[in-house]
């Protein structure tokens, strides 16, 4: 495949061409989310606010956890 000259740099070439036609090639469509995605965003949902929970219940004790 080679590619189209530029038209950067063309002296004195005002008119503009055409766009040429594109060829087919293979097309990826992006692909969509399933019920798997939204069960890993509920589970990271859980784990952040388990650990603003924790880190709540750890400042009643002022971050001590030392066991006696």
């Amino acid at each position: 495949m080679s590619r189209l000259p530029s038209s950067r740099g063309a002296s004195g070439s005002t008119t503009t061409r055409a766009a040429a036609p594109r060829r087919p090639g293979v097309l990826v469509q992006a692909p969509k989310s399933d019920i798997y995605v939204t069960l890993l965003g509920i589970s990271l949902g859980a784990i952040i606010m388990a650990c603003l929970l924790m880190t709540m219940i750890l400042t009643q004790y002022g971050f001590s956890v030392s066991v006696k």
